[in-house]
C-alpha cells in the first residue's frame, strides 16, 4: 500500500522505458549495508535447505532480482532469521524481494539485538517493529523507526505468515543504513597518542593511563 512503486505517468525520477532501477543504483549503493554483514554467522530456522537464508542475504545489489538462490520455508510458512553485523549499524530501512503469489511473506516482525530467539519464544515477545508486506516481485523498501535501530549489532527477522501458501518464499533481503566499525577507530587513536609523547597537549593523561595499563595489565 504505502510501499507501492509508482508505475503511472508521474515519472518521479524514473525513466519512461521501464528501466526503473537504473536511477536507484547510486543512492542505494551509497547506504547499502552488505560487506558489513557477518555472513558465516547467519542462522535460519525452518529453511527447506541448509544455508538458504544466508545465500539470499549474500546476493549483491545487482543480483537482487535473480530467481536463485531462494529461501523457502519447510514444515510450515514461518521463518526465523538471525543476521549479525561486524560492527554497529544505524539501520534506516529493510529491503525485501519476494513474489506476487500466495507464498509471499505477509507479517514480518523485526527484532534488534536479540540473539536468543526461537519459535517457542518469538511469538510471545513484542517486536521492535512490525511490517505488513505486499504481494509483489518488486523490491520493497521498509523504513524503520530510526530511533529504535540506532545501535544495532544484529537483527532477527520473524516471518509469521504469508498470503495462504503452505510455504513462504523470499528471494533477497538487504539493509540500508550507516555503519560504524567495532572499536577499531578509538583503539587506533588511543595507541597512537600513547605512543607519541608530543600528543600530551591533545589528550593529557592518556599516556599516563596507558603506561599504568602496561605495568599492571598483563
Amino acid at each position: 500500500m504505502s510501499h507501492h512503486h509508482d508505475h503511472s505517468g508521474h515519472s518521479h525520477q524514473h525513466g519512461d522505458d521501464g528501466h526503473d532501477h537504473s536511477d536507484e543504483v547510486q543512492p542505494a549503493l551509497q547506504s547499502l549495508i552488505w560487506k558489513q554483514i557477518d555472513f558465516e554467522s547467519i542462522r535460519t530456522l525452518n529453511e527447506s535447505e541448509t544455508d538458504q537464508g544466508a545465500k539470499i542475504v549474500e546476493k549483491t545489489w545487482p543480483q537482487r532480482l535473480d530467481a536463485e538462490p531462494l529461501l523457502k520455508s519447510d514444515a510450515d510458512e514461518q521463518l526465523l532469521m538471525f543476521i549479525p553485523f561486524t560492527g554497529v549499524v544505524k539501520l534506516h530501512a529493510l529491503l525485501v524481494r519476494s513474489s506476487e503469489d500466495s507464498s509471499a511473506p505477509k507479517t514480518l516482525k523485526l527484532f534488534s539485538n536479540r540473539d536468543d530467539l526461537d519459535f517457542s519464544t518469538v511469538s510471545d515477545l513484542p517486536a521492535t517493529q512490525v511490517f505488513e508486506l505486499s504481494q509483489t516481485s518488486e523490491v520493497q523498501e521498509l523504513p524503520v523507526k530510526r530511533s529504535l535501530f540506532g545501535n544495532t549489532y544484529n537483527l532477527s527477522l520473524f516471518i509469521e505468515d504469508n498470503y495462504g501458501h503452505e510455504a513462504t518464499r523470499v528471494y533477497w533481503i538487504g539493509f540500508k543504513g550507516d555503519f560504524m566499525s567495532l572499536n577499531r577507530e578509538p583503539v587506533e587513536v588511543l595507541y597512537e597518542k600513547a605512543a607519541n609523547p608530543k600528543d600530551h597537549t591533545l589528550a593529557h593523561g592518556v599516556g599516563d593511563m596507558a603506561s599504568q595499563g602496561t605495568r599492571h595489565g598483563m
